[in-house]
């Protein structure tokens, strides 16, 4: 009983609901399994979706799976959630806080119960809010006719708008399907001397990933607008060179199309899940767990919300076993 009151203390079980769990063992002082298997269950739903450590009343739930929708209400499920998609989908913390303009977003569209996809594509911009009045810098959500979920918010523009001597914005073109598809195209270091200009990336061991691919990075970057002027202070000029051909075949014009047409893929549902997965377990789906993944997709695809994502996982009998 000694360690189990030890390990129960490591994860912050309130003491009262330790003093309870004492007090129901049996005659040689140890505590059910069934009970023991419960506190677990509450302690891994409560901290898996709201950081913090169950409440008593979830720990006295003869099934604590029955309260995750009630966690997924929760503001502190609202935060956690969104800077988690935030941590995946950049690969460093910004410099300013409207450069993590994922966060601030995908907080928006959780708080206020929008679909999923809104975070990419709904008519919004992520504006700086300048420290004052002691209060520090922050960033907000604004409502705009022209916006693109957070990709056209100049402080994500600016931070990817990368360094191609053309103004081709290739680093924005891998960031969009990173965030909604989860490219991986793994850290290609060129050799010194090698061509990387728009005519050098058509070379054989660049073009696979530049043109020839589903992602095709320099047709990606040829639908953004086209970065002009210093890195501190860039100016961002519309596409001139018309529609491209990527994506398996779709004919994308603009940013908005390649926007949709990755928001619509399957590939992105996959995303969504894979995304929900690792925020509830720490890793990524195993094979043995395919038809569990496919409920998730399913319950995604039918109301675009990711919190159906999450619930799908979290109320599987496997969560808690």
């Amino acid at each position: 009983m000694r360690v189990r009151f030890l390990v129960a203390m490591g994860m912050g079980v309130p003491l009262a609901a330790l003093a309870s769990w004492v007090s129901i063992g049996d005659s040689k002082g140890s505590a059910p399994a069934d009970e023991a298997a419960r506190v677990r269950c509450a302690t891994r739903v409560s901290l898996a979706l709201t950081g913090r450590a169950p409440s008593e009343a979830l720990l006295a739930e003869a099934d604590p799976q029955s309260k995750v929708d009630e966690l997924l209400a929760d503001p502190a499920f609202v935060d956690q959630f969104a800077r988690y998609v935030n941590s995946e989908m950049n690969p460093e913390p910004g410099e300013t806080p409207a450069a993590d303009a994922t966060y601030f977003l995908a907080k928006h569209v959780l708080e206020n119960n929008k679909p999923w996809h809104e975070l990419f594509d709904g008519k919004y911009t992520v504006e700086p809010v300048p420290a004052a009045g002691g209060n520090p810098a922050t960033a907000r959500v604004v409502d705009d006719p022209a916006g693109l979920g957070y990709f056209r918010s100049r402080p994500w523009m600016v931070r990817y708008a990368g360094n191609e001597e053309q103004g081709y914005r290739l680093n924005a073109a891998f960031r969009i399907q990173q965030n909604i598809i989860g490219l991986d195209v793994g850290a290609v270091t060129s050799a010194p001397g090698t061509d990387i200009s728009a005519t050098g990336r058509l070379a054989t061991q660049c073009r696979s990933c530049h043109y020839d691919s589903y992602f095709a990075l320099d047709k990606a970057a040829k639908v953004l607008s086209r970065k002009t002027g210093p890195d501190a202070n860039p100016t961002f000029t519309p596409p001139t060179e018309g529609p491209q051909t990527l994506l398996d075949g779709k004919t994308i014009a603009n940013d908005a199309d390649l926007v949709a047409a990755l928001v619509s893929s399957t590939d992105h549902k996959f995303r969504t899940c894979r995304l929900a997965f690792q925020f509830l377990y720490g890793r990524g789906e195993a094979t043995c767990e395919a038809k569990l993944f496919d409920a998730c997709i399913d319950a995604y695809t039918a109301t675009g919300d990711v919190r159906d994502a999450l619930r799908t996982i979290a109320k599987d009998d496997s969560y808690c076993e």
